[in-house]
């Protein structure tokens, strides 16, 4: 039985007016997003804007009649904009979405929506004062397989759920990165940057409220001081459920290990363990450049084929990790191209129609039919900021060594018909 994730207005979606969009930041993360705008017939290119006048011209080359722009501003103040994708780094999301939501657009900022609770009460007053939607993207919460377990919960086939547990071990410390990356004062290192894949689905799949938080986070290595690389944390949902999320981006041991179709290649690098030992020496020596191999990852750049993109490759563990599922009466993992279910009968692999993740296209689609059709955004400023919470609550704990209580949780809304 193939499980089904298509949204049910995708076709009615295609005959209206598309959306025009524009990018704030062209790095690696706008490189993962720009295949989907290409390829959906609801949104259409018109704008860039970069401070990297190398990275904006090879934008320019690649898409000769989108307007590029040097700052965020000239952007925002586009007339011809609809909607503004922020991919800039963190502590510019919040400035950045505010700005855009100023000028009348709406708004779709990376994850984490901010890097203060303050910060993403702002963006959420702004949207609201302005009557612009914004959407807390991109996560791998969207992804199919996430949403195919969501709709089984719902289903009730497998009984209420009642734990989730997520582990992930990664390369993330090893990638090139900017200074602002690997700082935990602008939002750098995992605990901001990989979290939000973990909480939002989580949260997604837990149907309530989480009530409090206990957990820790580490920050293990020299070369990357004010960065953590590592977290772990454990929730209790007003429901009942409870869920642990695991992240360690050291690079050592590979979650893909854990999964026989996987290769030994793979991770942020696509590098081998021997290849990421190197790199580790490099960054301890000093003699790893950084600045250009970051810049081969953004638009235009030698190694932007490798970042994450539209692919019909089977799964492997990746940000999110291993997930696994527990409900009354089964059991749901990821399978090479679907879920494992296990139930009664016993294990079933169900295929998912969608095949791989292809980073933002759920998220432009729901944006999309927000503003076209009038449907709920899901993720949506309260949503990323419930998110942002927790990501605070596990420094918190960490730093306390207590139990952390929340207030700021917010359900996933429901569809209308």
């Amino acid at each position: 039985m193939a499980v089904t994730t298509q949204p049910p207005n995708f076709t009615q979606s295609q005959s209206l007016k598309p959306l025009k969009i524009g990018f704030i930041g062209l790095g690696m993360g706008a490189s993962q997003i720009l295949p989907q705008v290409e390829s959906l017939a609801q949104f259409e290119l018109v704008a860039g804007a970069d401070v990297d006048r190398g990275v904006l011209n090879r934008f320019h080359a690649r898409y000769p009649d989108v307007r590029t722009y040097l700052t965020a501003e000239e952007l925002c103040a586009d007339p011809d904009l609809d909607v503004v994708w922020v991919a800039t780094p963190n502590q510019f999301h919040a400035p950045y979405s505010i700005m855009a939501a100023e000028h009348g657009k709406h708004v779709v900022s990376e994850k984490p929506m901010a890097t203060s609770l303050s910060e993403a009460e702002q963006m959420v007053q702004a949207a609201e004062r302005n009557s612009v939607k914004l959407l807390c993207g991109h996560t791998l919460g969207f992804s199919p397989a996430v949403r195919a377990m969501r709709r089984i919960i719902k289903s009730g086939r497998l009984g209420a759920v009642k734990s989730i547990n997520v582990l992930a071990y990664m390369d993330w410390m090893l990638a090139p990165r900017t200074p602002e990356e690997v700082d935990f004062s602008l939002g750098g290192g995992v605990i901001y940057r990989q979290t939000p894949h973990q909480l939002d689905t989580v949260r997604v799949l837990a149907g309530g409220l989480v009530t409090k938080v206990s957990g820790a986070v580490g920050q293990w290595a020299s070369e990357r001081p004010n960065a953590h690389g590592f977290y772990s944390a454990y929730f209790r949902f007003d429901n009942d459920v409870v869920a642990t999320i695991t992240y360690n981006g050291y690079g050592y041991f590979m979650s893909y290990e854990l999964v026989p179709w996987a290769e030994e290649r793979g991770g942020v690098t696509r590098a081998t363990h021997a290849e990421r030992a190197e790199i580790r020496r490099g960054l301890r020596q000093g003699t790893r450049n950084e600045g250009q191999l970051k810049d081969a990852h953004r638009v235009g750049g030698s190694e932007e084929s490798r970042s994450p993109r539209q692919t019909d490759e089977t799964w492997v563990p990746g940000h999110l990790g291993i997930l696994l599922v527990s409900c009354e009466r089964g059991d749901m993992r990821h399978s090479a191209r679907g879920l494992y279910v296990y139930d009664e009968d016993g294990q079933h692999d169900e295929p998912i129609a969608e095949g791989s993740y292809r980073p933002g296209e759920v998220d432009l689609l729901e944006l999309f039919e927000a503003v076209r059709m009038g449907q709920p955004v899901y993720h949506d400023g309260y949503w990323g900021m419930a998110t942002l919470e927790l990501i605070q609550a596990i420094v918190q704990s960490s730093r306390e060594g207590e139990e952390v209580g929340v207030s700021r949780q917010v359900l996933m809304k429901e569809r209308r018909s």
